[in-house]
């Protein structure tokens, strides 16, 4: 089955699905039960696919990409996959023939629960891209039962609860467990020589068998299909029956459990040694397994390891999946029997590191203990790594100060970013002012001796799904200015909209597509929150994950000004205004978790205010996701990107809300200054210090409490944290967090923040001009596709061929 190309054959295939999977027929079957035949349906058309897409690429011995991450944040697949296949309309009308609504069936399917925030989306919207340049690619993670967690507002606090995604998601996986690997955890190592060759063999380590769960990519226009292979942890020894029979039922099943809790949850909480090494178990789990299974494949089809970099490339998607060095070193000398020298050879030439960000939490240092103690022959290698790596230093520099800092193994941690600095092949950053500061101050002196490693290739988005799936209307709008759909596979034939820029017609047709949008969301968060937005108010969004860097902080301490503001003057002329948040905060960031709380008291003494009714709202939509982002974004009118200069990377969010016609409010940060380079001061809103000017004022001494005394409007705002609302929480806690070290410097930049919040309601009054800049935003957003990304690593990083762009 390649395709179904009507109606009745997709009703067809979709009632022998119901038949032979569910023992029922469509009159029968519930909603739940529809999508999952509706997805084994694709599923089949895919896997056929699939089966040919590797046939060819085993035919021309094509070089292989393989994309380790610790996340892919997938979302809904079922109407994506129609989508990409070209089935979408056929689907959709036979669902709704055999007697159910398609939006109901396509909402039943859950959000895969498989990541968290931006560097799990992006990964998504890779694999979307290297299936529809037709590049040969597995994706690679962990086959997560419950993934981050399933967020629940109680009293105004986040409560993170199971994410169950498998009783409907599971529709998508194929496990193949006749693929299976064994990963070895602990152990002693006893060595020995035979034929001049050094053996190495681990004794009474605990084996885990891992599990491939694979998750077929459909590109879109073409029949390549590649993998997402998710790796499921289950035990190797049989349950103790002794044990059972005698009633000790929990011992019994004790290693099982123990096994199993691998891929139990996304990011486990490491502020105590049992999260640390479950955390560390989960990162060489899927890099052995994944090693272990491309180097035995490279091997049945080439019957050698010495051209293995000529054939795979692995691609680190920051340092979580960094043991893949050691491992791949490992399994080339101890499995191949290669030396030193010839698999060093190999590996560097094999992998390649992408860096996301410049915080130290991501910077991962693990104890030398831990790894000596779980991955006993890892760590020798790592050891030898480091060693070598540390002559090739000092003999560069001579400088005692300049090793410590580029060490690997130092004062008793394992640095895993340094590890793929000195091994990987290429180091790329993900905007162009983040790539500078990792080439300028965080990878300096690594950069001076390798220049030539250091590359940018600036993130990008699916504009596919973030674009044309998600927003119709202006899909619709698009197709018809530019003649076609064209745009869906060459992203820059959005700027054929540039001519549109001043005509009235379009601009009104623009408006009407984003009024739409904005009472679909309006309806969306009435059912779920029972909050009626006013859709005449202008749709001011934070979505993101919630951390102080990403400073929705800031964010409130404006929407608090605009609060006292109306309470000083209650019939003062305010363009009314709804400030909508959507975060997750890590279970264990107890300051990220009280910015939550205090973003619903907030919201809760504003809404129940009658000065503030039509004119000032705020709502925190619970559980945020993809699917949630799919009707938001496509309603938002202002993009908040507020992060202090020189701590995002990139960001994926602020490019999704330019492509769907949000002007974005932010600071020259991450991708900010590449948008700023396309569409100019006029039609975004700067505010804010530059990254040289952070640097400038720290390193002078920022102090917020003179900033605080000088401001008598951020004065105010600050002693209100301290007051609280009429909840009755007081926030002192986060007041003095920002009187006594303020590190992401809101106070500083708050002045020019409300000034920028000023400009855009000025500029909102008049519609015309607000939707030109709309227009221009859709317009210069094509450079931003995954597509151009991809492009970029598969000439430069992979050296790989692709379906060109242009």
């Amino acid at each position: 089955m390649t395709s179904i190309h009507s109606v009745e054959k997709m009703k067809k295939a979709i009632c022998d699905k119901l038949k032979l999977n569910f023992g029922c027929t469509a009159d029968e079957a519930t909603e739940g039960q529809m999508m999952r035949a509706s997805a084994l349906v694709l599923r089949e058309i895919m896997a056929d696919r699939e089966i040919a897409t590797k046939h060819e690429t085993r035919a021309k011995k094509a070089r292989q990409v393989h994309y380790l991450s610790m996340e892919f944040l997938m979302g809904r697949s079922l109407k994506k996959n129609a989508w990409n296949l070209g089935v979408g309309e056929y689907l959709s009308k036979a669902i709704e023939e055999l007697g159910f609504h398609a939006s109901d069936v396509f909402e039943a399917e859950p959000d895969a629960a498989l990541g968290n925030g931006g560097l799990g989306r992006l990964a998504a919207c890779y694999l979307d891209s290297l299936s529809t340049l037709e590049i040969p690619a597995t994706g690679y993670s962990i086959c997560y039962e419950m993934g981050i967690f399933r967020q629940r507002i109680v009293d105004g606090q986040q409560v993170e609860l199971p994410d169950e995604w498998k009783e409907l998601g599971s529709a998508w996986l194929l496990p193949k467990p006749q693929e299976a690997e064994h990963v070895y955890f602990g152990g002693t190592l006893r060595k020995f020589w035979d034929n001049d060759r050094l053996h190495v063999v681990n004794e009474g380590a605990s084996e885990v068998l891992a599990v491939p769960c694979d998750m077929e990519i459909a590109g879109y226009d073409t029949d390549h299909v590649n993998t997402l292979r998710l790796w499921d942890a289950k035990s190797t020894t049989p349950m103790d029956m002794s044990l059972f029979s005698q009633g000790e039922y929990l011992r019994a099943m004790e290693q099982h459990a123990m096994v199993e809790t691998i891929a139990k949850v996304l990011y486990p909480e490491d502020n105590h040694i049992e999260g640390k090494s479950l955390r560390l178990k989960q990162q060489y789990f899927f890099v052995s397994a994944t090693v272990q299974s491309v180097v035995r494949k490279h091997i049945e089809t080439y019957g050698t390891v010495m051209n293995f970099h000529e054939k795979n490339v692995f691609q680190i998607n920051d340092t979580h999946p960094a043991l893949v060095i050691p491992e791949l070193m490992r399994i080339l000398m101890d499995d191949a029997g290669l030396d030193w020298d010839e698999a060093w050879g190999i590996t560097r030439q094999s992998v390649a590191y992408t860096n996301h960000t410049v915080l130290a939490e991501a910077l991962e240092r693990w104890p030398q203990e831990l790894i000596e103690t779980l991955l006993p022959r890892v760590w020798e290698i790592i050891v030898e790594i480091a060693r070598r790596y540390q002559d090739e230093v000092d003999a560069y520099y001579q400088d005692p100060a300049k090793t410590a800092e580029m060490a690997i193994v130092w004062d008793g941690q394992v640095r895993m970013a340094n590890l793929c600095v000195a091994a990987c092949r290429t180091i790329n950053g993900v905007s162009a002012l983040h790539s500078d500061i990792l080439r300028n101050d965080l990878f300096r002196y690594q950069c001076a001796m390798t220049p030539e490693k250091f590359q940018n290739v600036t993130n990008g988005i699916d504009h596919r799904r973030w674009l044309s799936e998600i927003n119709p209307g202006l899909d619709a709008l698009i197709v018809e200015l530019t003649k076609g759909k064209k745009y869906l596979l060459y992203p820059q034939d959005l700027k054929k909209l540039e001519k549109y820029a001043d005509d009235a017609a379009v601009l009104e047709r623009l408006g009407d597509v984003k009024r739409k949008n904005k009472e679909r969301l309006a309806k969306y968060v009435k059912r779920d929150t029972g909050i009626v937005l006013d859709t005449g108010a202008v749709f001011d969004v934070q979505a993101k994950r919630l951390h102080e860097y990403k400073r929705q902080l800031l964010n409130v301490l404006h929407i608090i000004s605009l609060y006292h503001a109306l309470q000083d003057d209650p019939n003062m002329a305010m363009q009314p205004h709804a400030f909508l948040f959507g975060a997750k905060a890590a279970p264990g960031y107890a300051v990220a978790k009280r910015i939550i709380r205090l973003i619903n008291s907030l919201a809760d003494q504003v809404n129940n205010d009658p000065v503030c009714r039509d004119k000032l709202q705020v709502a925190f939509l619970e559980n945020y996701r993809v699917s949630m982002a799919e009707t938001l974004m496509p309603a938002s009118e202002v993009s908040q990107q507020i992060s202090l200069a020189g701590k995002e990377a990139s960001g994926t969010g602020n490019m999704k809300f330019m492509m769907n016609g949000a002007l974005t409010i932010g600071t020259l940060d991450g991708a900010n200054v590449e948008m700023h380079e396309v569409l100019g001061d006029e039609n975004m809103f700067l505010f804010g210090m530059h990254a040289d000017e952070v640097a400038r004022k720290k390193a002078e001494g920022y102090m917020p409490q003179m900033v605080y005394m000088h401001d008598e409007k951020l004065h105010r705002v600050v002693d209100q944290l301290k007051y609280g609302f009429r909840d009755g929480v007081s926030y002192e806690d986060l007041a003095q967090r920002l009187l006594m070290n303020d590190e992401y410097m809101l106070l500083e930049d708050f002045e020019s923040y409300c000034e920028a919040e000023a400009r855009v309601v000025a500029t909102y009054a008049d519609a015309k001009a607000w939707n030109r800049m709309s227009l221009l935003n859709i317009a210069r957003s094509g450079i931003f596709a995954a597509d151009r990304a991809v492009a970029q690593y598969a000439d430069n990083i992979w050296h790989v061929p692709h379906r060109k762009l242009s």
